[in-house]
């Protein structure tokens, strides 16, 4: 079927498969290519020990880091040497870190989200080890949705429930599409919007910051059977007719990006390394569809193969 939509698959990289003297080489090469190009010093009395799950998506890179202590740095040189055009979001999952830029430090506790520019130099040190999420929006995505070309200091976020609600959805979004068990795959869209929200501290245009919002309650409760856009418009808190023209302009209805979302876990479920036994019809109620001839139908329509094929490695 031509057209068909592809879920991209995470790649993964450990410092563990190499030669310990060549362990900071390799990783500094790795998150060049991978991520965004930074200097890395690692205590010299020990073994560097760091693994990175990358999930490239259309426009959007996500990723999961950790790592035992060290500090990175994007110098001026680096950053004219290897531009990444683009801005960076981390968020602190465990371990403390700090973060050097223009001049300004701060400290990321587990829990904060940090937005900033990878293009203007700065130090991040992990003296307890890393453990974060990583998302790099292209400089021209961002643009576009926010009218910025940066971000003009390092914005921090607390994710923690009850705090941020943005950042809380894109910390869960991206740590549900890295995870190794059975992931989800990323709304890119809702990562886009999501980041340029916090980004410009809420002063995005209404119609992203609604649909961001509308996208998030949607990752959250897409799995109910029953949901429908009169209830993300009352969780969202607009009304159904605005929140119809939101997705119209986005070039889809809410009905529509429902089941997109509802058929791509569903794929991403048949394809997890926990799959093996698991049979079409359960993966079908687990992500909303009560009827097993609609789900065989739409997943064939999107995939352009059937369930079964996936499940079985064909796809």
């Amino acid at each position: 079927m031509i057209g068909a939509v592809r879920i991209p698959r995470a790649r993964r990289f450990a410092t563990a498969r190499v030669d310990a003297d060549r362990q900071v080489e390799l990783w500094e090469r790795h998150n060049a290519e991978s991520l965004i190009a930074v200097a890395c010093r690692a205590p010299a009395v020990r073994s560097f020990a760091a693994a990175e799950v990358n999930l490239q998506l259309e426009r959007v890179h996500l990723a999961r880091v950790r790592g035992t202590r060290h500090l990175v740095e994007r110098s001026a040189d680096l950053v004219e040497a290897q531009p990444a055009e683009a801005i960076a979001v981390y968020v602190t999952v465990l371990g403390e870190a700090f973060f050097e830029q223009d001049g300004q430090r701060l400290v990321l506790r587990p829990g904060q989200l940090l937005v900033c520019d990878a293009d203007r130099p700065f130090v991040r040190g992990f003296g307890r080890g890393l453990d974060e999420l990583a998302v790099k929006v292209p400089r021209p995505e961002f643009s576009a949705l926010t009218g910025l070309a940066t971000v003009a200091a390092p914005i921090v976020v607390d994710v923690r429930p009850g705090e941020n609600p943005h950042g809380r959805a894109l910390a869960r979004l991206v740590g549900r599409a890295v995870r190794r068990d059975c992931p989800v795959p990323a709304d890119e869209q809702a990562v886009l919007e999501l980041v340029s929200v916090l980004a410009t501290s809420g002063h995005v245009g209404l119609p992203v910051a609604h649909r961001a919002a509308a996208r998030s309650f949607i990752e959250e409760h897409f799995a109910d059977p029953t949901l429908c856009a009169a209830d993300v418009a009352t969780g969202t808190g607009i009304s159904e007719r605005h929140l119809s023209r939101l997705f119209a302009a986005a070039g889809t209805s809410v009905p529509r990006h429902i089941l997109a979302r509802r058929l791509d876990a569903a794929h991403s479920a048949l394809t997890a390394e926990t799959a093996k036994g698991l049979r079409t019809s359960d993966v079908a109620a687990r992500y909303g569809f009560t009827s097993v001839a609609y789900f065989s139908q739409t997943f064939r329509r999107r995939f352009g193969v059937t369930a079964g094929e996936v499940r079985r490695g064909l796809g």
